[in-house]
């Protein structure tokens, strides 16, 4: 696919993975609407980029902006919904765990209300994450949920082809802004939760990035989820 003037939409789109692929995006002619809750955190961004803001979680609101925004070549939602729950899952708070889902109930919204506006030959791309497949201690809420988004990947992919693409890319450890410490604190993180992997170092955004560009560009891609996670899958608990 040509990007050179299609129209693209981003959730989750001023910061993070979204952030870094509305800059490939609109480093590659398309025309980007970036959207999240709080788009002034993304500060100056390129010509081809404007933003927008909306919480994926408001159905009303998503459903408004994507009808406003009408013919969409390509949708992405990276928008995570809200806090995740961490540790294990005999003693964890319940309310923790389900408020997790946020993510796939986000993604479900966009799918839903944005499937109709999405040109023919067009695509749609989730994040889901590395736990999905290979779960960590700690990790259940991330896994669940991330099963959850493949597996609604792959039932929609089914259900809107060959008109529209959709596929899932799976990060592993991704240093964004999401991780709040500094310094030698977020430093030493990384080196913990990563010395396990094959590539032992946190990703960058940027490459996360280019795994969805790849699912967008290439039209022989549907249905499938590619990992960008330093070899996750393959480590050892």
């Amino acid at each position: 696919m040509d990007l050179s003037g299609k129209k693209a939409v981003v959730f989750g789109g001023t910061s993070g993975i979204g952030l870094a692929t509305s800059l490939l995006l609109a480093a590659d002619g398309a025309e980007v609407t970036a959207i999240s809750r709080k788009p002034d955190k993304a500060g100056d961004l390129p010509n081809g980029i404007t933003t927008r803001v909306c919480d994926v979680l408001d159905r009303k609101a998503v459903e408004a902006i994507l009808s406003e925004l009408s013919q969409i070549d390509i949708l992405v939602t990276t928008a995570t919904g809200g806090k995740r729950a961490y540790g294990p899952f005999l003693e964890m708070d319940l309310d923790g765990y389900k408020a997790s889902f946020d993510k796939l109930w986000g993604y479900a919204n966009v799918i839903r209300f944005g499937a109709k506006h999405v040109s023919d030959g067009g695509s749609i791309t989730l994040v889901s994450g590395a736990p999905a497949r290979n779960c960590q201690p700690g990790q259940v809420a991330l896994s669940s949920v991330g099963g959850a988004v493949e597996a609604m990947m792959r039932a929609v992919a089914s259900e809107v082809a060959p008109r529209i693409r959709v596929n899932a890319v799976s990060p592993g450890t991704i240093d964004t802004p999401m991780v709040i410490v500094q310094g030698a604190e977020r430093e030493e993180l990384y080196k913990k939760t990563t010395k396990n992997n094959l590539i032992p170092r946190a990703g960058r955004a940027d490459e996360v990035a280019q795994g969805i560009l790849f699912v967008i560009k290439n039209e022989f891609v549907t249905g499938t989820t590619v990992d960008v996670d330093g070899g996750w899958l393959l480590r050892e608990p």
